[in-house]
């Protein structure tokens, strides 16, 4: 690949072919380390068998166990292939109606996420984030650039549901709330897969109002940006200048502009396949009950839990490795 002589001709997209290259390179090294590794244990049990060592034998016992969980793993990532799996992901998660209690769970979301991403050593950064009146957040915009973030957290979209005994009710009374989780491939914005005219744009700017360092409330930093044909507005006030903001909206939108193609061609393939596709607040993907008593269900899959609280910890590899497997890409 790196060979071909104009192959460097085009940076950007030389460095993702090369990227792309080191991904697959490092997944088919993990499968030969794995099959030398049977080959030399399945030698080493038939050799402890001829001899009759009990001692050997339970050694062997013990690394096909931890075999048997590399195997595992590593089938899991099969689970990760589709269009745009190995990229990073932009995760927004949106408080629903209820004020106060919605505004609260949304951050609690917040906060799951980012403790999975660290989990699995993954960089978290935020993009846009807008305060609740009295607690929480209205919304929040993550960046999570980790290869196959995306294919990972895919089926994290859709609503998610908590029941639980407010903290903010006087009467202390059981509440039901609701946000909804986004999931958005992040591209660059020299990809050929989307194509924005800037003809199609209004751009506004604004002062900050969250981080942002000297300059908050003292320029017009911040920036908005609307996609005339389809109406979708992103903004990015957390960095510290003007362009810089700019830049990080135009990511955005370039994301949500090929998530929004994905879910039309999605739709069209559901239309042809005789399925009923329907989206909104009433379709909760999982629901979060901490009383009267404690439990996380995926309404997709059925798997659940009883430890909701190391759930909201960022526990959520088992949601997401149950859905993967009972909804591989493209089935």
């Amino acid at each position: 690949m790196g060979a071909e002589p104009d192959f460097w001709d085009e940076p950007r997209s030389a460095a993702r072919s090369m990227h792309r290259l080191t991904t697959l390179r490092g997944r088919v090294d993990e499968w030969e380390k794995l099959i030398s590794e049977v080959q030399s244990l399945d030698e080493l049990s038939e050799l402890a068998s001829a001899e009759e060592d009990a001692d050997v034998l339970g050694e062997v016992a013990g690394d096909t166990d931890q075999l048997a969980r590399a195997v595992d793993a590593l089938e899991f990532q099969t689970l990760l292939g589709g269009e745009y799996a190995e990229n990073g992901a932009i995760l927004a998660i949106h408080a629903g109606a209820g004020g106060t209690e919605s505004q609260d769970w949304a951050e609690m979301l917040e906060r799951m996420y980012i403790r999975w991403a660290e989990e699995n050593n993954i960089p978290v950064q935020i993009l846009e984030q807008t305060e609740g009146e009295e607690a929480g957040i209205k919304s929040v915009t993550l960046q999570m650039p980790g290869p196959y973030a995306y294919g990972k957290l895919r089926g994290e979209r859709g609503v998610h549901r908590l029941v639980r005994l407010s903290p903010f009710d006087a009467a202390h009374r059981r509440h039901t709330s609701f946000a909804l989780v986004e999931v958005l491939p992040q591209i660059e914005q020299e990809d050929d897969a989307i194509e924005i005219n800037p003809d199609d744009l209004r751009v506004d700017t604004y002062r900050s109002s969250g981080a942002g360092g000297q300059h908050v409330n003292k320029t017009d930093s911040a920036v908005r940006i609307t996609h005339l044909p389809t109406g979708i507005v992103v903004t990015c006030q957390n960095e510290r200048s003007q362009m810089q903001n700019r830049e990080v909206a135009m990511k955005i939108l370039a994301a949500r502009l090929l998530e929004r193609r994905i879910e039309e061609r999605e739709a069209e393939q559901a239309r042809l396949k005789g399925e009923h596709v329907e989206a909104g607040w009433g379709n909760q993907i999982r629901s979060y009950v901490l009383h009267p008593y404690t439990m996380v269900k995926d309404h997709r899959t059925s798997f659940e839990v009883g430890n909701a609280q190391a759930v909201l910890d960022g526990a959520v590899d088992p949601f997401i490795e149950s859905y993967l497997r009972a909804h591989p890409y493209g089935a």
